[in-house]
């Protein structure tokens, strides 16, 4: 291909990736294809001697455009860097590709990798967003009966010291109730504004259940700016319920467990659940400390020995005849209200069906978890 031709073939992925962060279309379209597409056209452009100078091409190729965002105020600087392992090393890929196709005299056409889009956008608008779980235990040195006051509502936490959330993650200040039992409504503070998290199933001093219906952004973005807000700020991370589970254990102790059922529509699934898992116990983290921190103080229970903090794992949903618990989805994905194709429209039709279906993704096996309600889940 001609050198003009080149150039042409490097600017399509470049404006298909504005189009497809402009639209809000976060798959694999954006995130594999078009580095791809940037790195191999350079090499073929360049020419390097070496596999290696031919990576390097074609992962510089992916980072200017991704500089460019966000220069130009698309992305702010935490989105950039989370994504940039990924679409780099796919640039670097691409590169690679292009010398191989170059040494061994490949006859397929370069235009032919155009046909990689409409294909990767085809799975972003089509594919069915997994609902993940995140699980973090915590022993209190309190009776269950004091654990519970601080798990129904808690007041100001202190400053974080943490530095992840000096980066821009929300993280909870306060949490307040309205009402008791079942239909109170639970009121989680985050630095970006409220989680609302009306109650489903009230067991005194064993079980708090409820389910989000409306969250904020779950991030300020960094920018020269004054303000950027990219579309995946909005409905493309969804928590989804959320539950408190205290066990009685031995020395008038309490297991307290905390759960997160949530759900993104970012593709790769697995990569970004990489980085929304860490979040959301890093979230966990501070939430159980803090009333593992109240129950301790709480001048009416007894001295027992001090307790000890389990990060906890991420696990599959357990199953309908599992009695469990947990603390809510507490990393903040907007409750979704798109409209269309995209993510945020196909996580909307789940939310108005009277049957929630949760579908958990490990290596071998996908585990169907009853919607927070208790009704029996249909099959998709």
């Amino acid at each position: 291909m001609a050198k003009s031709g080149l150039v042409l073939l490097a600017l399509l992925p470049v404006l298909s990736a504005v189009l497809l962060t402009v639209s809000g279309h976060y798959g694999l379209a954006l995130f594999l294809v078009c580095p791809l597409l940037l790195g191999y056209p350079a090499v073929r452009y360049t020419r390097p001697s070496t596999g290696l100078g031919a990576a390097g091409i074609g992962a510089a190729a992916t980072a200017i455009p991704l500089l460019g965002a966000y220069a130009l105020g698309l992305e702010g600087l935490i989105c950039v860097l989370i994504c940039s392992p990924l679409m780099i090393a796919f640039g670097a890929l691409g590169g690679w590709v292009a010398f191989q196709n170059q040494r061994r005299g490949s006859r397929l056409p370069d235009a032919a990798l155009l046909l990689l889009l409409p294909g990767g956008m085809a799975f972003d608008t089509t594919a069915q967003p997994p609902v993940y779980t995140v699980q973090t235990t915590i022993d209190i040195a309190a009776p269950p009966e004091t654990v519970w006051r601080n798990v129904v509502s808690f007041g100001d936490l202190p400053e974080p010291t943490e530095w992840y959330f000096h980066t821009g993650l929300a993280y909870p200040t306060r949490t307040r109730i309205e009402g008791s039992g079942v239909g109170a409504t639970r009121y989680c503070e985050f630095t970006t504004g409220p989680v609302v998290e009306p109650v489903e199933a009230w067991e005194e001093a064993r079980l708090l259940r409820f389910r989000v219906t409306d969250t904020p952004a779950p991030m300020r973005e960094w920018s020269p700016y004054a303000e950027v807000s990219p579309k995946h700020l909005h409905g493309y991370l969804v928590s989804k319920a959320g539950q408190f589970r205290l066990i009685p254990i031995a020395g008038n102790r309490t297991r307290l467990e905390g759960t997160s059922w949530y759900q993104h529509g970012l593709y790769p699934a697995e990569y970004w659940r990489l980085w929304s898992d860490a979040a959301i116990r890093r979230i966990h983290l501070r939430v159980l400390g803090h009333i593992r921190a109240l129950a301790e103080a709480d001048p009416r229970q007894p001295r027992v020995a001090r307790a000890s903090i389990d990060s906890g794992d991420t696990h599959p949903p357990v199953s309908a005849d599992r009695n469990t618990a947990s603390i809510t989805a507490i990393f903040f994905t907007e409750s979704s209200s798109g409209t269309g194709g995209g993510p945020p429209a196909r996580i909307a039709r789940e939310n108005s069906s009277p049957w929630m279906v949760y579908w958990s993704h490990s290596t071998n096996s996908s585990t169907v978890l009853p919607p927070p309600n208790g009704s029996r889940p249909s099959s998709r």
